[in-house]
């Protein structure tokens, strides 16, 4: 580990430049011919499959039921494996015309393929439910049994069969198109901060936000609101048509509101989702008391946006990618060597892609793949600390994927809101680690602001920005097109109610919803954060209660992917998704870090 200046945002050191994925085996080594030859192939076993069981579903037996999946899930592998390659090229060079092109020509032809395939969902949702579960109930059944369950929950909002094929053909050219338009627009901004001849990425501008320097963050929060504004009334219209767009398909499909979509996918009702928001809402007092204390440590009166990443140390620790790979595995793999040995084949199979370049998505992912295949991470990797958590997150993303790979194509994934489960989990395996080895009360109290800060922005923030889409989505479908001032208004005001008086928000701050993805990419995605972070920080609490006892379960839990519903996996761990006071304890794991903070700051002398 080296102390570096904040204002450096070179690596650490030259290894981390060659970290990048190999997308070979994807395609068999085949590169784009080899995404061609696999939809080609898909198109033809899709008409074969709808020649073959068009109009015939509900003649089929338990074992006719299973074929019939069977050849389903080898047409999800190949239709897979092209739409990862193309997504993956395009998430590290979004500035080449080529590379977009066949984004484009893999979404196309990926949709006419689901098109062709319409009928077996319309068809399986018209059978009744007696009928339907004897299919299911078939021995050897198991792989897709959770899943074609879960797809009758839509039954209520299903259009005909021609009109499922309209709009999922009219999607491509839809929303499709504006979300790669936002993801190209954002990936070439550029930002120039004060005094550097260069420009840099929105990404190590936002890392600015994190540094030691009062200054320097509020010269990088201005360079970030002046890139922010040239495109700010065209990303408004993205977002105003995508918003039109959903309306519409909610309208058609009869959901009872914005969120309905999303909340059948997670497997989450509406209630339950509410019962989330409310908790969290309730308790944004934490963050708060976190934001005033902090004033204290940063000695200002009071802190502004541009404050709240700060370190409260009067360093920057940076780790170069070699300590940030060893402490990572060390962490895993003394949970369980098994996972240690999991971890590590991401680093030694290129299964990651870590440095910054232009042109590259910013933020962090990890893609699920295939089953048949194996997880991707992407990183941006700036040698901050913040770095080597986020490295630890996706890393547990893809233990959990790899591990429910056997499930099948069915199964693999959970629903969003258990999908940050791993991840939290191997961050705070990390987190753990570096706080042990914090050997003074001043280390202590950086390494627990971290942490507190991470949990506000996975939850806190995250309902916030939840409440932000509420009032844009409601906004927009009572009054029509929104105002640019009108975005800022409601981000200003759903932020104001988080902050509350602990943090002023300055004017450029207002325009920060526009670079934010997931409100384009996945409307109503963002409470699933706060869902996952609160559980996660449960099954860890398991962990300390249980220690190396625990260690199986939680396996169990992580190969069981997606094939049980989320409260089914939860009890897998102990732990009852059910009950009413279920987010009020991991909301108290958040508050009792909160008060380690604070002891550990009279401990170190800072208030």
């Amino acid at each position: 580990m080296t102390t570096l200046a904040a204002t450096n945002q070179e690596p650490a050191d030259d290894e981390v430049a060659g970290v990048a994925w190999n997308l070979d085996p994807l395609v068999d080594g085949q590169g784009e011919e080899g995404v061609r030859s696999l939809l080609a192939q898909g198109a033809e076993r899709a008409e074969a499959f709808a020649a073959r069981y068009a109009g015939r579903l509900s003649e089929l037996d338990a074992a006719g039921l299973r074929a019939a999946m069977t050849e389903l899930a080898e047409l999800h592998d190949l239709v897979g494996r092209a739409g990862s390659y193309a997504s993956l090229r395009f998430a590290v060079d979004t500035a080449d015309p080529a590379i977009g092109a066949l984004l484009q020509h893999v979404q196309e032809r990926a949709t006419a393929i689901q098109t062709s395939l319409l009928f077996f969902e319309l068809e399986w949702a018209e059978l009744p439910d007696e009928r339907a579960e004897e299919l299911l109930s078939g021995e050897g059944n198991e792989f897709f049994a959770h899943y074609l369950r879960t797809e009758r929950r839509y039954r209520p909002y299903l259009l005909t069969e021609p009109e499922e094929r309209i709009l999922a053909e009219k999607g491509i050219s839809g929303a499709s198109a504006w979300t790669r338009l936002f993801a190209e627009l954002m990936s070439a901004l550029e930002v120039q901060l004060p005094a550097q001849e260069e420009k840099v990425s929105l990404e190590q501008a936002l890392a600015l936000l994190s540094g030691p320097d009062r200054d320097e963050r509020r010269g990088a929060a201005e360079a970030v609101t002046e890139a922010l504004k040239p495109g700010l009334r065209t990303r408004a219209y993205i977002f105003n048509t995508l918003l039109h767009d959903k309306a519409v398909d909610d309208r058609l499909r009869s959901y009872p509101n914005w969120l309905t979509a999303r909340n059948l996918a997670n497997e989450a009702s509406d209630e339950s989702v509410q019962a989330l928001v409310t908790a969290v809402r309730n308790r944004f007092d934490v963050p708060q008391r976190w934001y005033k204390l902090k004033a204290r440590l940063l000695g200002v009166d009071k802190l502004a946006d541009y404050d709240r990443a700060a370190t409260v140390s009067d360093t920057d620790e940076r780790f170069t990618w070699s300590e940030a790979r060893e402490l990572v595995l060390d962490a895993y793999g003394s949970f369980t060597p098994d996972l240690g040995a999991l971890a590590r084949r991401f680093f030694d199979e290129q299964w990651i892609d870590a440095p910054v370049r232009p042109g590259k998505r910013g933020g962090a992912f990890c893609s699920y793949t295939v089953p048949s295949a194996h997880p991707y991470v992407l990183l941006n990797y700036t040698a901050r600390r913040r770095d080597v958590l986020t490295l630890a997150h996706e890393l547990g993303h893809g233990v959990h994927a790899a591990l429910a790979a056997p499930q099948g194509v069915f199964h693999q994934s959970t629903p969003l809101t258990l999908a940050e489960t791993a991840s939290v989990f191997g961050e705070t395996l990390v987190f753990g680690r570096l706080l042990d080895a914090a050997a003074t009360p001043a280390s202590r109290l950086s390494l627990l602001s971290e942490s507190i800060e991470g949990a506000i922005a996975t939850v806190f923030r995250q309902t916030a920005m939840h409440n932000f889409e509420q009032e844009i989505h409601t906004a927009r479908r009572e009054q029509g097109e929104l105002p640019v001032e009108q975005f800022g208004a409601l981000w200003e005001k759903t932020q104001e109610e988080l902050f509350g008086d602990a943090v002023e928000i300055t004017d450029g701050y207002k325009t920060w919803w526009s670079y934010i993805p997931h409100f384009i990419n996945t409307p109503g995605y963002v409470y699933a954060y706060a869902y996952g972070q609160l559980l996660a920080l449960s099954v860890y609490r398991r962990y300390e209660q249980e220690g190396a006892s625990f260690v199986p379960d939680y396996l169990k839990m992580l190969s069981a992917g997606g094939s049980l519903a989320p409260e089914e996996l939860g009890r897998l761990v102990g732990l009852d998704l059910t009950d009413p006071g279920f987010w009020d304890a991991g909301l108290a794991l958040v508050e009792e870090q909160l008060e380690q903070a604070e002891q550990a700051a009279v401990a170190a002398g800072r208030v």
